[in-house]
């Protein structure tokens, strides 16, 4: 069946993981596939006989994987291991996924690589633990397409009535999960049933061999026809010889983009036009595609930063959220905790998270649910809510399964792992909106933000001063205008008096005003952001809740927060801490020495 004289170009490829629980012989299975399909080098098949000779060894075909020296030494796979080979229909890359307890995590990033999969079950040892853990993941990673594979049936004396109780068994436990496995086939992966072909042995079958079930499984639509998505891996500004292009650089996960398209940036919602497509050391060609890595200059030069999810203007947008509802698979040896501060990593972005509340925990091994648990332990499956410290951008599940998976990293480790499937309404959700449609209709300067900062050398920035009554703000924050307008910067102090009595005068002064209040100053302060000013604002018992409000409508890396005194009256997670009225001069200078420090304020030669 080998096709290796076809042309390859015209020859679609899937991508297949194969799974199951350790000793189940997924090994043997991949092992005769390549020796039935004539996919093993010329001559490997009898180099590998021999040494079994020499070595005094049975033959199996599972040898034939063996490359990883791990894998030798402890007789189980300890990575996922690509295998290639080809059928008459197409070109198959088989993902060997490690069915060791140990080495589940390498089998979540095996497995999302995959369009369909094997899951192989040992006729002799039945139904396993990791049988179930690995359906449940398959299903949870949105492979939909699965194929059960009962091997090692010559152990069972080809038993039908042993088959038909392990498919019984598995296929309720799949439809309890919401699986529906496409077939059952009984096989013995060393002697060869079921494999390529249909034998004697197992003559009360009449169904699909292995190669046949693959090549029934249907090839995924193409991730070209989807919705452009593009992460934001990094912004390039070339500076060399007049070239003064500022470069957008990704990976295309899905769609494809022009020349001359309109792209749109979430969370933010900043827009431009692709100016040009950019190849290094390559053909110029004014398209780009999924998979492709992509650079291209924009018409109007807009802020953006690595985590930004490029989309394109008039196709369906991804969603953008500070609270979301996920399906996940913890990992980690100490449980997923309330309130413990984790990261999360989706596409190029990486924000703090916490679990915030738990649905329900599924044991995976047996499908025992609890409602009422506050942590998530090793291995255990559940529905939860995940609050971030700054919206994302992502797509659901059912919409888009690449920009809908996630990690998470608990001290510089992958923890657990999950797919979005619902985006949860929080308090800023309206101000999100109204910030994401207000910098699509932005009007934009032709003056870029780097060549204001360049200009003044400074960073806009705004610097919130707060603090307790009779601490001193208002003194401190003058004392710095002063400061740093005497050494030449761009600043202006803004009282909150200033906003109150101007465009807040139509407003209550009243606690339930106050977030309309804080969304209307962090207007003015974006505006004043925006022309690359330092802006210094004041206000009295500043909340971590009112700089969430702030947050939302200024981009957080441009906000620097300022305690004033010794009393904490606050649970403002607060940048700077100063001594206030204390010592304001002092003071002061802390701030304006932070500001250097953190190159916000650029030190002069």
């Amino acid at each position: 069946m080998n096709s290796t004289n076809k042309d390859s170009l015209s020859r679609s490829q899937m991508n297949i993981v194969i799974a199951g629980h350790v000793d189940h012989g997924k090994s043997t299975v991949i092992g005769r596939l390549l020796a039935d399909t004539n996919s093993l080098p010329d001559g490997k098949l009898d180099f590998v006989k021999q040494q079994c000779e020499i070595n005094a060894r049975p033959f199996e075909y599972a040898f034939l994987l063996d490359a990883l020296k791990d894998e030798q030494a402890q007789g189980i796979t300890i990575d996922s291991a690509r295998v290639f080979f080809s059928t008459e229909i197409r070109d198959y890359i088989i993902i060997d996924a490690p069915g060791h307890i140990e080495f589940l995590k390498n089998m979540v990033s095996g497995a999302a690589r995959a369009e369909a999969a094997l899951l192989v079950i040992d006729a002799n040892e039945g139904v396993q633990e990791n049988s179930r853990r690995h359906g449940y993941m398959l299903s949870m990673l949105g492979i939909k397409q699965i194929a059960v594979v009962i091997n090692k049936m010559d152990l069972v004396e080809y038993s039908e009535s042993v088959f038909n109780k392990i498919k019984k068994e598995y296929a309720e436990f799949l439809s309890s999960i919401g699986v529906k496995a496409k077939t059952f086939i009984p096989v013995s992966g060393r002697e060869g049933d079921g494999i390529a072909q249909l034998t004697e042995s197992i003559s009360w079958y009449s169904g699909q061999t292995v190669l046949d079930v693959l090549d029934d499984f249907e090839k995924e639509k193409p991730a070209i026809n989807k919705p452009f998505r593009m992460p934001v891996q990094a912004i390039y500004k070339f500076t060399n010889m007049g070239d003064d292009r500022r470069v957008v650089a990704g990976t295309i996960e899905t769609g494809t983009l022009s020349k001359g398209d309109t792209v749109v940036f979430y969370p933010s919602g900043k827009k431009s036009k692709v100016k040009s497509v950019e190849r290094f050391n390559a053909p110029k060609n004014d398209n780009v595609s999924v998979n492709e890595a992509a650079s291209f200059t924009l018409d109007e030069q807009i802020y953006i930063t690595r985590g930004e999810m490029a989309a394109k203007d008039g196709e369906l947008a991804p969603k953008s959220s500070k609270k979301i509802k996920v399906s996940l698979f913890w990992l980690g040896r100490k449980p997923f905790e309330m309130n413990k501060e984790y990261f999360l990593k989706i596409g190029t972005a990486k924000v703090s998270v916490k679990l915030e509340e738990i649905q329900r925990v599924i044991n995976a091994s047996n499908l025992d649910a609890s409602e009422e648990q506050r942590q998530i332990s090793r291995h255990e499956v559940a529905e939860c809510t995940l609050k971030l410290d700054k919206a994302i951008a992502f797509d659901l599940a059912e919409n888009n399964d690449k920009t809908s998976r996630f990690v998470i990293v608990d001290e510089y480790e992958i923890a657990g792992g999950g797919i979005i499937q619902k985006v949860l309404e929080d308090k800023y959700s309206q101000i999100r909106d109204n910030v994401i449609l207000r910098n699509y209709k932005w009007a934009k300067s032709i003056i870029s933000p780097e060549k204001r900062a360049e200009k003044y050398s400074q960073k806009s920035t705004l610097i919130i001063v707060t603090g307790p009554t009779g601490a001193g703000k208002k003194e401190v924050a003058k004392i710095l205008e002063s400061q740093l307008f005497t050494d030449g910067r761009i600043v202006y102090f803004l009282g909150i008096g200033n906003v109150k009595y101007g465009i807040d005068a139509d407003l209550e002064n009243s606690e339930s005003s106050r977030e309309e209040h804080l969304r209307r100053l962090a207007e003015v302060a974006h505006i004043m952001l925006d022309a690359g000013a330092l802006l210094i604002v004041t206000a009295r018992d500043l909340t971590q809740d009112d700089l969430e409000i702030v947050k939302t409508i200024v981009n957080p890396d441009k906000i620097t927060t300022v305690w004033t005194g010794d009393d904490f009256t606050s649970d403002l997670s607060f940048d700077i801490k100063v001594p206030g009225l204390l010592d304001v001069e002092e003071s002061s200078q802390i701030i304006k020495n932070e500001l250097y420090e953190n190159g916000l304020i650029f030190k002069p030669w």
